[in-house]
């Protein structure tokens, strides 16, 4: 990777033209991979340098799904938990299966059993067949990771299509609460659901207001939801990322491929996108033990776009 202008890091590179509009969104497809394993640390002089992320054992012998776990986020957040001990099962679309295939072996590189699972989760008896048969392969289900999510943009709400509308509501938020739904039945005390919202649930974007609305409405649920199950020991936080390098950004920006070579760039104070790896670590906080005393909150990891007070 060659380094571009700007804040010194080691997860700094030039992108280039990319343009998956359209589509899913595939890792497969990105012409520079996402970093989804290697934290950044700095040496005595200031260089930074990457070093592969080292479980210890915070997740052990338990038993994880993850939506959306097999590109993106999700893939670190599924690498992450099996270095950390877990078995893990990851959601996906038939048309992300070489991208599901892939973090699988990842799973497995880290000595856990991985199994992937192909639902459409706007359906509600899909998300309990999804839990029923993560039960059937594990027995047990000790963290639910929901992250799977859509977003299309429009620059204009009198053009805005309801159907779409419908279908971002259905694939962000209202299949996150039947998950949950189903999930909770399997959960006792000590177990725990993290929630992927976004920046956009604090500042809104003008062209993405349905999607915007969802994640805000993922923040309000992750709170309502751990007043109601923190008196059986079981947590429910959030994690709020910015401008992450994810197959969401070319399948989704909804500006020209050209475009992609800045993203992220002047948009927040460390003026960069950011790296999968470096939000995975807040799902990894808030399922672990590090994580004890967090309930109903949210965890923003956004390069400084916007700062709360």
């Amino acid at each position: 990777m060659s380094e571009q202008e700007g804040p010194v890091t080691a997860y700094t590179w030039q992108i280039s033209a990319q343009d998956q509009q359209g589509g899913p969104g595939l890792d497969k497809d990105m012409k520079e991979q996402a970093n989804w394993t290697q934290l950044e640390f700095w040496d005595d002089n200031g260089k930074p340098y990457l070093k592969e992320y080292e479980g210890r054992g915070l997740l052990q012998d338990k038993a994880v799904l993850i939506t959306g776990g097999d590109s993106g986020i999700g893939r670190s957040v599924a690498i992450l938990m099996a270095r950390e001990g877990a078995d893990v099962s990851i959601l996906y679309l038939p048309e992300e299966e070489e991208d599901a295939q892939w973090t699988i072996k990842q799973i497995e590189k880290a000595g856990r059993k991985g199994h992937g699972m192909q639902y459409d989760l706007k359906e509600e008896s899909n998300c309990k067949a999804a839990i029923d048969e993560h039960i059937k392969v594990f027995g047990k289900l000790n963290v639910l990771v929901n992250n799977a999510s859509m977003q299309e943009s429009c620059e204009d709400h009198r053009e805005i299509d309801i159907s779409v509308v419908t279908k971002t509501f259905q694939t962000n938020i209202i299949q996150m609460m039947a998950l949950s739904k189903y999930a909770l039945q399997h959960m006792k005390r000590g177990d725990n659901i993290v929630n992927s919202a976004s920046v956009l649930a604090y500042m809104g974007d003008a062209s993405k207001v349905d999607y915007s609305s969802t994640k805000g409405a993922i923040v309000t649920f992750t709170r309502a939801l751990a007043k109601q199950q923190a008196p059986r020991g079981i947590r429910v936080n959030a994690v709020a990322p910015g401008i992450i390098w994810t197959p969401l950004q070319p399948a989704t920006a909804n500006v020209p491929a050209e475009g992609m070579k800045n993203v992220g760039k002047g948009m927040a104070p460390m003026d960069r996108t950011g790296m999968p790896i470096e939000i995975a670590t807040a799902y990894i906080q808030l399922a672990s033990p590090f994580g004890s005393y967090f309930t109903g909150e949210c965890i923003h990891g956004t390069g400084g776009i916007e700062m709360q007070g």
